[in-house]
Order: structure tokens, then sequence, then C-alpha cells
């Protein structure tokens, strides 16, 4: 008696070892991936690009720096239209005819009421792509940071799903069938059928 009793606290103890051992690889392994995607945040946080280039996704810097090339791009020519006209606006609107000839060419021909209208214009769209950048380099970050955490994901061989129809003999009524299956290194199959 004293025999099984001792056999059954070695099981229970190996059993508890093993889950404790399981609990420390998963500990571990979240630890890591934690790790990844904080330093691809901060990199990419720092210069945009950095945290793709460290998880590995180079395809994406085109994407990165589209994305935060055009709302600067943008901001360039709200800038230098905004100056044109708020110049040519102030010089409309003080009667300085000293400057008239300063103004650009096409703004010539503007009242100084469409000026004024066209510099507060351009000076919207300059904010507005201010916000569009800031935007996009956000989106970079939190991409690196999602690319971060699934960097050590694995999809493999070992899971399935299947949907199949599920048709009664009676045919009063019918369904799906959804079937996870997973399989073990031995290629056992487990199925969980909802």
């Amino acid at each position: 008696m004293s025999q099984e009793k001792n056999n059954a606290k070695k099981l229970k103890a190996s059993k508890s070892d093993t889950i404790q051992q399981s609990i420390k690889k998963i500990q571990d392994t979240t630890k890591k991936v934690r790790s990844f995607a904080s330093k691809a945040a901060l990199r990419s946080a720092i210069l945009p690009g950095l945290g793709q280039m460290y998880n590995k996704k180079y395809w994406k810097l085109p994407l990165v720096y589209g994305a935060i090339a055009i709302p600067v791009s943008l901001f360039t020519y709200n800038k230098t239209w905004y100056e044109r006209t708020r110049f040519a606006y102030q010089v409309r609107s003080n009667q300085d005819t000293a400057n008239y000839e300063k103004i650009w060419r096409s703004l010539k021909p503007i009242s100084t009421e469409s000026l004024k209208r066209y510099r507060n214009e351009f000076r919207k769209s300059m904010d507005l792509s201010v916000l569009y950048f800031l935007l996009a380099w956000g989106l970079n970050v939190v991409d690196a940071t999602v690319d971060g955490h699934l960097r050590t994901f694995d999809i493999g061989d070992d899971l399935s799903m299947q949907v199949k129809p599920y048709i009664p003999s009676n045919l009063s009524s019918g369904g799906l069938t959804l079937k996870l299956g997973f399989k073990k290194k031995e290629e056992q199959q487990h199925s969980i059928g909802f």
C-alpha cells in the first residue's frame, strides 16, 4: 500500500514539475515577445522604418517612407503658397505699392478678399498635413509593435481548421460544423467539434 502511495506522490510531483516547467517556458516566451515588440516600437518611434528593419520586414520600408513623404510634400507645397498669399494679402490690404511687383504673378489679378480666403485655406491645409504626418508616424510605430509581437508566432502544420456543412438525416434542420485539429509530433490528430 505504501509503495502505491509513493508512486502516486512521485507521479503527482512529476506532473507538477512538468506543469511548472511549461509555465516557465511560456513566461520566458512572453518576455521575449514583449522585448521584441518594445524594441521595435522604440526604434520606429525614433526613426520611421527602423522598427520594420528590426523585425526584418524590409518590404515595408517603401510603404512607411511613402506614407510619411506624402504629408511632408503636401506641407511644403502648402507652406510655399501660404507664404505667397500671405505676402500678397498684406501688400494689398496695406496698399503697399512699393512691394506690388514682388507679388507672385498668378496672384496679382486676384481680389484682396480672395487672397485672404486662399491664405486661410493654405494655412488649414498645412495644419492638416502635419496631422497626417503624425498619424503616419504613429501607424508606423503600431505596425512595428504588432510585427514585434508576431515575430515569434509560428503557424505550423500541426494546426488545421475545417468548416463543413452539417445536414441531419431527417433534413429538418441544418448548420455548420467547425472542426479544429491539433496534431502532436506522433501525428495523432485530436479534434474539437462545435
